[in-house]
C-alpha cells in the first residue's frame, strides 16, 4: 500500500491458498496469516479487557512502510515486509458504544532477507502441502499461538482451555482418535475474504439520484444494525443525520462513502480519519510505548466490513488505527498499537 495517496480496500471472495502467509495478504475473517512465524503474541496479549476471553481475528493489512527510507535506511530494510493485525472480542456484551476495550491491533515487520520466506516475490499459485507447522503450533480454533494440545491424540493444538473445550464439543470428540487432522472451520470465526485496494476517486458532486439511492441503502444497513449504528436508531434520527442538522460529520461521511459504498478500509499513512460522528474524538494519541515516537493515523476500518462478514451481533461505526511513526522494532515481533472506536451519534 502507498502512504502518499488514500487507498480504499474492498472485500473479494478468495480461495484459502490465496491468503496464505507466504503471499503476504491483506484479508478479513478466517485465521490470521501471521508474518513473523516465531514470535507470535501469546494468548495473554489477546485477551479482551472486558471479559478476559480470547479475542478472534478480524482483519490484517499488508503495508510495507516505504516512507522510512527517507529517515533511516536501516529502518526501511527492517520494514520491508510489514503487516497490521486487528482482533476483536466475539462477545456482543463487550461491544460498548465508543469503547475500544474489546479490540487490539498488532504490528509485525520483517526484512526482505528472512528465514521464513523467499527473498524473491512469491508465485501467486497454489502450493500443496504449505503449512506453518514447520515454524509454530497454532490453535485449531482461532489460529493463534498455542500453549496446549489434546492429551489423547496429541496432534491438535489450542491457545487456551476455552478453545479446547469449544473444539471438543464442536466435533473433535468424534475425530480425536480417528482423524484428528481433519479440516473443520470453527464457528466463532468470520468468513474469509481477501482485501484488495485501489486509489480513492471522488467526483465533484455525486448525482442526486445516486446519493438518494445510496442513502436508502445506508438506512437499511443502519436499521439492521449492520452499518455501525445501534438498533435503537430511529427513522427520525436517520433523517436528522442525513440532513446534517444534528451531525455534519455524519453527512460528510455519507457523502464521501456514497462514491465508493463497498469500501471496508481507508488507508493513508499520516492522513486524517473520516469520522462518522462529531464526537467523541481521541483526546490524545499515546506515543509508542517501545521507542517513544509519536503515533500517526494509518488506516481505518469501515462499518461495511460487518455487512460482508455477515455479522449481526457486533457493531461499530469506524475503527481508527494509529501506529508508531518510526515503525520501530523494539522487543518482540508483534508490537501493540492504538485503536479508537467511534460509533454513530444517536440524537436525543
Amino acid at each position: 500500500m502507498s502512504e502518499k495517496k488514500l487507498e480504499l480496500g474492498y472485500m473479494d471472495e478468495c480461495k484459502p491458498w490465496q491468503v496464505e502467509s507466504r503471499l503476504f495478504p491483506s484479508k478479513a475473517g478466517g485465521k490470521p496469516a501471521w508474518l513473523d512465524l516465531e514470535n507470535l503474541p501469546p494468548v495473554e496479549r489477546l485477551l479482551c479487557k472486558k471479559c478476559g476471553k480470547t479475542m478472534i481475528f478480524l482483519c490484517q493489512i499488508y503495508a510495507p512502510y516505504e516512507e522510512n527510507i527517507k529517515e533511516s535506511f536501516e529502518n526501511y530494510l527492517n520494514n520491508f515486509h510489514r503487516t497490521l493485525f486487528v482482533f476483536i472480542c466475539r462477545d456482543p456484551k463487550c461491544c460498548e458504544r465508543n469503547n475500544s476495550d474489546n479490540l487490539k491491533v498488532f504490528r509485525s515487520s520483517l526484512q526482505r532477507n528472512n528465514r521464513f520466506y523467499s527473498y524473491d516475490p512469491p508465485d501467486d499459485t497454489p502450493m500443496p502441502g504449505f503449512s506453518l507447522s514447520k515454524w509454530v503450533d497454532l490453535c485449531s480454533v482461532c489460529g493463534c499461538l498455542s500453549q496446549l494440545r489434546c492429551s489423547k491424540c496429541k496432534e491438535v493444538h489450542y491457545c487456551s482451555k476455552e478453545h479446547q473445550v469449544l473444539d471438543w464439543k464442536s466435533g473433535h470428540k468424534k475425530e480425536c482418535t480417528s482423524s484428528p487432522n481433519s479440516i473443520r472451520l470453527s464457528t466463532i470465526l468470520f468468513p474469509e475474504f481477501e482485501i484488495n485496494t485501489e486509489m480513492e476517486e471522488l467526483e465533484e458532486e455525486p448525482a442526486t439520484n445516486k446519493e438518494e439511492e445510496e442513502l436508502e441503502k445506508f438506512k437499511v444497513l443502519e436499521i439492521e444494525g449492520k452499518a455501525g449504528t445501534m438498533p435503537e436508531l430511529s427513522e427520525k434520527d436517520l433523517e436528522a443525520h442525513a440532513s446534517g442538522t444534528t451531525d455534519e460529520a455524519f453527512e460528510k461521511f455519507h457523502k464521501i462513502v456514497s462514491f465508493n459504498p463497498d469500501q471496508v478500509i481507508r488507508y493513508k499513512v499520516g492522513g486524517e480519519p473520516l469520522w462518522i460522528a462529531k464526537e467523541p474524538l481521541p483526546e490524545s494519541i499515546p506515543d509508542c510505548q517501545i521507542c517513544g515516537a509519536p503515533r500517526q493515523f494509518e488506516f481505518q476500518i469501515m462499518p461495511q466490513m460487518l455487512t460482508f462478514l455477515r455479522e449481526t451481533e457486533l457493531d461499530f461505526g469506524v475503527l481508527v488505527v494509529y501506529t508508531c511513526k518510526a515503525s520501530c522494532l523494539g522487543d518482540g515481533s508483534y508490537r501493540e498499537e492504538f485503536i479508537f472506536k467511534q460509533d454513530v451519534e444517536i440524537s436525543d
